[in-house]
């Protein structure tokens, strides 16, 4: 593996998550908003790292492979803490939606990569949508306090909202361009 600075922002996604973490349970003044603004520098790497990887040709398969572990990693993780941070049942589904989809997506890739159909299942608009959707509404929930008057919790849950339904719009799109070769396999399991 040859580090690369589209790498290096990749696995910085990763390192942020303990310190995510410890900065939402801690009990130090603004911990909070301080894990928020760390998820949100995380959420913007995630940009930046494939812009890095294609305008200076840092290109990777290892690469391909780290960044949507990092973004999984980040988004189930803090899902969770939310969940566990606010136990009412409209954020256990909405939750269940969010990582359910992405196991689901991320094993259909897979899938059609075995099959050399990969390039079928590509990251579309309405993915990109529904990460943006995801990212703001995850770090606003973080956040958590009111901002300037605005409840910020609020509006990070209603973005989440929509994200979830995104989420599952965007699991169609996919499943949709998938399913010719899902129906075209004879082969077992």
């Amino acid at each position: 593996m040859k580090l690369n600075l589209a790498i290096i922002l990749t696995l910085f996604r990763i390192a942020a998550i303990p310190i995510v973490v410890i900065c939402f349970y801690s009990q130090i003044p603004n911990a909070r908003p301080i894990a928020a603004l760390l998820f949100g520098v995380a959420a913007i790497t995630d940009l930046l790292d494939g812009w890095v990887a294609r305008r200076f040709a840092q290109m990777s398969k290892f690469g391909e492979f780290l960044d949507p572990v990092a973004d999984k990693l980040m988004v189930a993780i803090v899902l969770v803490m939310l969940v566990q941070d606010n136990p009412h049942w409209y954020v256990d589904i909405i939750a269940m939606i969010i990582i359910g989809r992405e196991i689901t997506i991320s094993a259909l890739r897979e899938w059609m990569a075995t099959i050399g159909e990969r390039a079928n299942v590509q990251v579309s608009m309405s993915g990109k949508i529904k990460t943006t959707l995801q990212m703001f509404g995850i770090g606003f929930m973080v956040y958590q306090n009111d901002l300037l008057g605005f409840p910020i919790y609020a509006i990070g849950f209603w973005l989440l909202v929509a994200a979830a339904c995104m989420t599952i719009w965007s699991m169609i799109v996919y499943l949709r361009a998938a399913w010719p070769f899902i129906v075209a396999d004879n082969g077992g399991t």
